[in-house]
């Protein structure tokens, strides 16, 4: 078994092996993989966190010997919240967005198959944060299919992302977090609870996070508050419904 570890900022997962190929998901920096299969140039790789499979390009791979994997994936890496933060590679300065794992982080340095990495302008505090201020912190990211950073992200990713940060890791795909949880009526609703939309067909297609007063944030087009009505999500600028509901969760953090 090959395993790796991700050290570019973000690494896109594709469908297929093609550059071509629908983006999937994403793997942040620091965020460990196995690989399922290997092509010439591409890699079947999956997300140890989540389980999630996509093709990634073969330079974009960063070997983890099985011993350093099984370390990293037993211990909790910090997780940044500081967009300014860098580390420092033998390959130069990476920027990491939110969301960044740092594994094996003591004394701004990361050690990584017997070498040591400085890290620049980590925070870790999430003493004093809620999941409403987390997801605050995402406004405005622009709407991309299939990801998972703060340069572009889509919306169970966004919601994935948010519950990671606070310790809580759920599925990629919003029905697949839809299935956690339990069920709460709309009148009880709180801040950080997740509200689920679904198509025509009655797929569940859509997630946001619940913020006071019944607005919701959510990506769409970009990431966006919004108001939540018993019917379905209701566009702030124009007032018109854009979603449809379809159930509402509380996940245990």
């Amino acid at each position: 078994m090959i395993f790796g570890i991700v050290l570019l900022m973000c690494i896109p997962c594709r469908a297929e092996p093609n550059d071509r190929a629908e983006i999937v998901t994403q793997l942040l920096f620091g965020e460990t993989y196995q690989v399922i299969e290997k092509q010439e140039k591409w890699y079947l790789v999956e997300n140890t966190a989540d389980g999630y499979r996509g093709w990634i390009c073969a330079k974009q791979h960063a070997e983890l010997v099985e011993s350093e994997f099984n370390q990293i994936t037993a211990s909790h890496s910090p997780i940044n919240i500081n967009e300014g933060c860098s580390v420092e590679l033998e390959i130069g300065k990476v920027r990491l967005g939110l969301g960044a794992k740092l594994p094996n982080y003591s004394s701004g340095s990361i050690r990584l198959n017997g070498k040591e990495y400085l890290v620049n302008d980590a925070s870790f505090t999430v003493e004093g944060l809620n999941i409403q201020h987390v997801a605050k912190m995402f406004l405005n990211t622009p709407y991309l299919w299939g990801g998972r950073s703060s340069a572009g992200i889509d919306c169970s990713g966004f919601t994935q992302l948010c519950y990671s940060i606070m310790g809580c890791q759920l599925p990629r795909d919003a029905w697949q977090q839809a299935e956690f949880g339990n069920e709460i009526a709309f009148d009880n609703l709180m801040v950080g609870d997740l509200v689920f939309f679904d198509n025509d067909q009655g797929k569940i297609t859509h997630v946001g996070l619940m913020l006071e007063n019944f607005k919701i944030i959510h990506a769409s087009g970009r990431v966006r508050i919004d108001r939540l009505r018993r019917d379905g999500i209701y566009n702030l600028e124009n007032n018109s419904k854009t979603h449809n509901l379809k159930v509402t969760k509380r996940i245990e953090r």
